[in-house]
């Protein structure tokens, strides 16, 4: 009975010893964060900024009207091909060219007046002139050719003035007939016509202060074509003219075409008259890309989008982006908060943070100026696990994931 108490009790502490065994394995298993990993590896980088905008000409003219008027005879339809000082539209011209031929018949009666005054000088240099001998002579007094010499100063006046007063009535007729040849409206320049907002039998009204005047047609040269992009002010201090751009369009699907980089503004777009500047709305900026080898058949106000190379670097020592950690700085001592960038690196199953300074960013992959060395291995993911591993966590290979990025029940 002894042997046999004592065999239980031998069997009872074996099992006990071997439940904390299993125990502690099991325990020291939970203390080990699934994780998956990467290498510090060199590779080809190339930063991009992507946008979205509009096609646009290089060069386009709103074409507004410079006399009032009703159309008459609109010569063109949307979408013509014009070429330079091709007739466009004729706007009623009856009352300008009334006020040009009374101009002219002003100019007409000025030379008349001039021939006269003329004239009158002439015999009053000659009443002068016999006034002179006669007083020389002591015929007359000397109030009589005092009287003759007022007379030919004045009668010379009055030449001087009839010929200011033909300047005067000459430019008025130039102004009239200027006026009137814009009721004429001839194409500045090469182009399509993309935009015919008038009919005929419509009055054109000219523009003032504070109203706009009728824009009677818009003419866009499609031989040299802008993609007219709105780019993130975080973006923008990377962006130069000259860099390469790939610009799509939507309406060409499954096409790219060149561009280069020609304009970047220094302003905000305004939106209604107004900045972003205050507000809670996105604060972009216009920047504009050279298509090159457009589609024949483009037209201004395609929606297209585009990306601009900002920066290239061949062989860079980089990481994936997943892996940079962004966490508050310990020991800091300024009351500030300050952040540092590191990653976790593997060490026989130990992780380690290892600050390190970024560079030129790409898709999926950023540089490493300095910090971690080439072919060490680092924590790429999940997300959870990266935010709460910390200096001397120990992990493992996480073999499958799921959905969320999480460690995922390995199937048997």
């Amino acid at each position: 009975m002894r042997r046999r108490t004592k065999i239980i009790t031998g069997v009872v502490v074996l099992g006990i010893a071997g439940l904390v065994a299993e125990g502690l394995v099991s325990q020291r298993g939970k203390d080990v964060t699934p994780v998956t990993f990467g290498k510090v590896a060199r590779q080809d980088l190339t930063s991009k900024v992507s946008a979205n905008g509009r096609i646009d000409a290089k060069r386009k003219v709103d074409l507004s009207a410079n006399v009032m008027g009703q159309v008459l005879n609109l010569a063109v339809r949307e979408g013509d091909v014009v070429k330079k000082d091709d007739f466009l539209l004729q706007i009623d011209q009856k009352q300008l060219a009334a006020t040009a031929r009374s101009a002219d018949a002003a100019l007409q009666a000025v030379f008349s007046d001039r021939d006269a005054a003329k004239a009158m000088a002439i015999a009053a240099d000659q009443d002068f002139q016999r006034a002179q001998k006669n007083y020389d002579q002591k015929i007359i007094p000397r109030a009589d050719l005092d009287r003759a010499q007022s007379g030919r100063d004045s009668a010379r006046a009055n030449v001087m003035a009839l010929e200011q007063r033909i300047s005067q009535a000459r430019e008025n007729l130039n102004a009239a007939r200027d006026t009137l040849s814009k009721t004429t409206m001839r194409a500045p320049m090469a182009g399509i016509v993309t935009a015919l907002p008038v009919e005929e039998g419509e009055v054109a009204v000219i523009g003032t202060m504070n109203n706009a005047g009728t824009v009677l047609m818009t003419i866009a040269d499609m031989s040299v074509v802008e993609a007219v992009m709105e780019v993130d002010e975080t973006d923008v201090p990377s962006v130069k003219v000259g860099q390469r751009a790939s610009v799509t369009i939507d309406a060409y699907p499954n096409k790219t075409f060149p561009g280069l980089v020609t304009e970047v503004a220094s302003s905000p777009i305004k939106r209604n008259g107004l900045t972003a500047s205050g507000s809670t709305e996105a604060v972009n900026f216009e920047v504009k890309i050279q298509v090159e080898n457009p589609p024949p058949d483009v037209r201004p106000g395609f929606s297209a989008s585009a990306d601009i190379i900002t920066g290239t670097r061949a062989k860079a020592l980089a990481i994936p982006i997943q892996a940079l950690v962004v966490r508050e700085k310990p020991g800091n001592k300024t009351g500030k908060p300050q952040d540092e960038e590191g990653v976790f690196v593997n060490e026989n199953g130990t992780v380690k943070f290892e600050t390190v300074k970024t560079g030129l960013s790409g898709d999926s992959m950023i540089e490493l100026v300095s910090g971690a060395k080439e072919g060490q291995q680092i924590v790429t993911g999940p997300f959870r696990a990266l935010r709460e591993i910390k200096d001397g966590t120990k992990v493992k290979e996480q073999k499958d994931a799921g959905a969320d990025g999480t460690a995922g029940d390995k199937k048997g």
